[in-house]
C-alpha cells in the first residue's frame, strides 16, 4: 500500500486548530457582548424618529457618530421610552431639534471602542487563515500549504497484501528480462560491480496504449523488494511557475536518502516532450523548467552516485526530447509490443483464474481470433466475456460467450432494435455477401468466418467478420491489392444486382483510398513514382500504425501522379471485385437469399459455401500486372 514518504508531526493541522477556536470565540463574544454589558434598545427608522421631532414627542436626544438615541414623552407629557435611530448626514437637524424644543447633546465615542474596532479588523482575518490551512492541511497532508512544492510520488514498501509480481505478466518475454536483470541488481549488485558493470540509470519503457508497461513497473515493485516511488508525469505540472521543477528535487532528495530505490515516471511525455517544438522561445516555461530539472537529476553535474533507477512509461516515444534518450539518462528503451499468438494465449490463462470456465473452453482457438489485441484488451474481453455468461444465467463461461466477446469488441454492440425496411435488408445482405465471396478467392485477406445482417456498433447495418489463421507482419503487394478489392466487394455487389449504389459503402471506400495511399507514398509499390517515400517520417507508429501520416513537399506534378496512381489502384480492384462476383453470381443469390431468412451465416457452413466460389478468367487476376490468384 502507498505510505507518507516522509512522515512529521501534524504541527499545521494543530495550529489551525488552534486558530480556528480563538477565532470563533471572539466571534461568539462579540455576538453575545450586547446581552451581557447592556440592555436592548429598540430601533426605529431614522424617519420615524424626525416624525416623532416634527410632532415634538421627542424629550432629549443624545447624538453619537454611529447612533441616535432619543426619549419619547408618555400620555402626561414625561420622559417615556427610550429608542434609537442609525443617523445620516444631515445637517439641518441641530435646528430642527432646537425650533421643537428637543433637549440635545453630542455623544462622545465611548472609551471601549477600540475593543470592537479591533475585533472587526482582526477577526475576519483570522478566520479566513484559518479556514485555509485547515483545508490545505487536509487536502495536501501533513505539510499543509508548505508542501505544495513537494513530491506527490506514492511509496510502496515490501510485503503488501496482493503485490503484482512477473508471475502476473505474460506475453512480453523479452521485456520482462530486461526487468529481470534490473532487480537482480537492486538484490545482488556484487555480481555486477565485481565485473565492472554499470548498472543503467534509466529505462524506458515504450509500447502502444494497453500492452501492460504500467503492470510491468507494478511488477517490479513488486519483485524489487527496495523502495518504489510512483508518480504520474502530469503530476509535476501545476499552475504555479517553479513548482514542477521543486517536486523533481524533492523527489529525488526523497530517493536518495532511500537508495538503493526505483522511481518510476508514468506517462512520462507529459513532461518530457522536445524543447524544440514546443514553439516556445525565450521564456520561462513550466515544463520545460521541469524537464530541465529532470534532466540535472539524472545525470548531471550535481547528480550522485547513488542506486536511484529511474523507470518510465509512454507511447509517443518520438515526442521526447533527444536530451533524454542519451545514454546516462534513459539508457535503455524496453519495447512492449502487442503480443504474439503464444503471448496472447499466456495472458488468456492469467485472466481467465479469476473466472469459472467450461471444460469445452479452448483459450488457444481464442487467441488465434484475437490478432493485434493488447493485455488490456484480452482482459477486457475476458471480462465482457464473463458479464456475458452472467446475462444467460449461466454457471460458467462458454466458447459461444467469449465468441460474442469478440464480436462486441471488433464489431460494437448488436442492435436489434435497429429495424431495417425489407429494400435495406436486402441491400445489406447482398453487400456483406460480396466481401465474402471476393476475400474467399484473393490472397492477403483473413479467413470468413461469420456473415451478419444484425446491426452492431455505431453505423454498421452488417458486418462480414474475418479472423486470421496466423500472425503476420508482411504484406507483398498482390495481398494489399487483394484488400482493396474485397474492401469494394460490397459496393460491387450492388452496382451488379441493383444498378445503383447506396451510401453503405463509404467505410469501405475510405480504407480501400488509405490504404491504396500507402502502398504508393509509404511502400514504393507503384511503377510510375518507383521506390520512394513522400510521406513523413515521424510519426506515431503505436497510435495510428503509419495511418494518417501527412505528405511531406511535393510538386504539383508529382501530387497528380501521386493521386493518378492511387486512383488507378482502387479503380482495379473495383474491376476485379466486379469479375469475381459476375462470375459467381448465382452463388451470390444463393447465399443472399439464405442470409435474408437466418440473418446469420457462420461456421463451417459458410466455409463449405464459399468452396464453391469460382476464380474467373486469367486475365481479371491482376492488377496492372501482378497475379493475384490462390492457386
Amino acid at each position: 500500500m502507498p505510505v507518507n514518504p516522509d512522515p512529521q508531526p501534524n504541527r499545521s493541522r494543530k495550529i489551525a486548530n488552534i486558530a480556528l477556536w480563538v477565532a470563533t470565540g471572539l466571534l461568539l463574544l462579540n455576538v453575545v457582548a450586547p446581552f451581557l454589558f447592556g440592555p436592548t434598545i429598540a430601533k426605529e427608522p431614522y424617519s420615524m424618529f424626525i416624525h416623532r421631532v416634527q410632532d415634538q414627542e421627542v424629550f432629549r436626544a443624545s447624538v453619537g457618530q454611529n447612533e441616535i438615541r432619543y426619549q419619547v414623552k408618555d400620555a402626561e407629557g414625561q420622559p417615556g421610552e427610550v429608542y434609537a435611530t442609525t443617523p445620516i448626514f444631515d445637517l439641518q437637524l441641530p435646528q430642527l431639534l432646537e425650533d421643537n424644543g428637543v433637549e440635545f447633546a453630542a455623544v462622545p465615542p465611548p472609551k471601549g471602542q477600540w475593543f470592537g474596532s479591533l475585533l472587526s479588523w482582526v477577526i475576519p482575518p483570522i478566520i479566513f487563515i484559518a479556514v485555509w490551512r485547515f483545508f490545505l492541511a487536509r487536502g495536501n497532508g501533513p505539510q499543509g500549504a508548505l508542501s505544495i512544492g513537494k513530491s506527490k510520488a506514492k511509496v510502496y514498501v515490501e510485503g503488501e497484501n496482493g503485490k503484482i509480481t512477473f508471475d502476473d505478466v505474460a506475453g512480453v518475454e523479452e521485456a520482462k528480462a530486461e526487468l529481470v536483470e534490473i532487480v537482480d541488481f537492486l538484490k545482488t549488485p556484487k555480481r555486477f560491480t565485481d565485473l565492472g558493470a554499470k548498472i543503467p540509470k534509466g529505462v524506458l519503457l515504450v509500447g502502444p496504449p494497453g500492452t501492460g508497461k504500467t503492470l510491468m513497473a507494478k511488477a517490479v515493485a513488486g519483485e524489487a523488494g527496495v523502495p518504489f516511488f510512483s508518480i504520474s508525469g502530469s503530476e509535476f505540472v501545476e499552475l504555479f511557475v517553479g513548482v514542477g521543477s521543486s517536486r523533481v528535487r524533492d523527489l529525488f532528495e526523497q530517493a536518495k536518502k532511500q537508495a538503493p530505490c526505483i522511481i518510476f515516471i508514468d506517462e512520462l511525455d507529459a513532461i518530457g516532450k522536445s524543447r524544440a517544438s514546443s514553439g516556445f522561445y525565450g521564456g520561462n516555461d513550466e515544463r520545460e523548467q521541469t524537464l530541465n530539472q529532470l534532466l540535472t537529476e539524472m545525470d548531471g553535474f550535481d547528480a550522485g552516485d547513488t542506486t536511484v533507477i529511474v523507470l518510465a512509461a509512454t507511447n509517443r516515444p518520438e515526442t521526447l526530447d533527444p536530451a533524454l534518450l542519451r545514454p546516462g539518462r534513459f539508457d535503455r528503451q524496453v519495447l512492449v509490443d502487442r503480443p504474439d499468438l503464444k503471448g496472447r494465449e499466456a495472458i488468456l490463462n492469467i485472466h481467465a483464474k479469476e473466472v469459472k470456465l467450461a471444460d469445452t473452453v479452448d483459450l488457444k482457438q481464442i487467441a488465434t481470433r484475437t490478432p493485434g489485441f493488447a493485455g488490456a484488451d484480452l482482459a477486457n474481453l475476458v471480462n465482457e466475456a464473463a458479464l456475458l455468461a452472467a446475462r444467460r444465467n449461466s454457471r460458467q463461461v462458454e466458447q459461444q460467450d467469449f465468441a460474442e466477446a469478440i464480436e462486441r469488441v471488433v464489431a460494437g454492440l448488436e442492435k436489434k432494435s435497429r429495424v431495417l425496411n425489407e429494400k435495406e435488408k436486402e441491400i445489406v445482405a447482398y453487400h456483406e455477401v460480396g466481401h465474402a465471396l471476393v476475400g474467399a478467392v484473393v490472397p492477403g485477406t483473413d479467413q470468413v468466418e461469420k456473415i451478419s445482417i444484425v446491426p452492431r456498433g455505431m453505423a454498421a447495418l452488417g458486418y462480414t467478420l474475418q479472423l486470421p489463421t496466423e500472425d503476420r507482419f508482411l504484406r507483398d503487394e498482390a495481398e494489399l491489392k487483394g484488400q482493396i478489392a474485397t474492401l469494394l466487394g460490397g459496393r460491387s455487389a450492388e452496382e451488379i444486382i441493383f444498378g445503383h449504389i447506396t451510401t453503405g459503402a463509404s467505410n469501405d471506400l475510405q480504407r480501400a483510398t488509405d490504404l491504396a495511399e500507402q502502398m504508393v507514398t509509404s511502400y514504393g509499390m507503384s511503377q510510375v513514382l518507383g521506390p520512394l517515400a513522400y510521406d513523413r517520417a515521424q510519426r506515431n507508429t503505436f497510435l495510428d500504425n503509419g495511418m494518417g501520416s501527412t505528405r511531406r513537399p511535393i510538386s504539383e506534378e508529382t501530387a497528380k501522379a501521386i493521386d493518378d496512381e492511387v486512383k488507378s489502384l482502387v479503380e482495379a480492384g473495383h474491376q476485379y471485385a466486379l469479375s469475381v462476383l459476375r462470375h459467381n453470381r448465382d452463388l451470390l443469390e444463393t447465399l443472399s437469399k439464405q442470409l435474408l431468412e437466418s440473418e446469420v451465416i457462420e461456421g463451417e457452413a459458410l466455409r463449405e459455401q464459399l468452396k464453391q466460389v469460382q476464380i474467373p478468367a486469367a486475365e481479371a487476376q491482376c492488377f496492372n500486372g501482378v497475379p493475384l490468384t490462390t492457386a
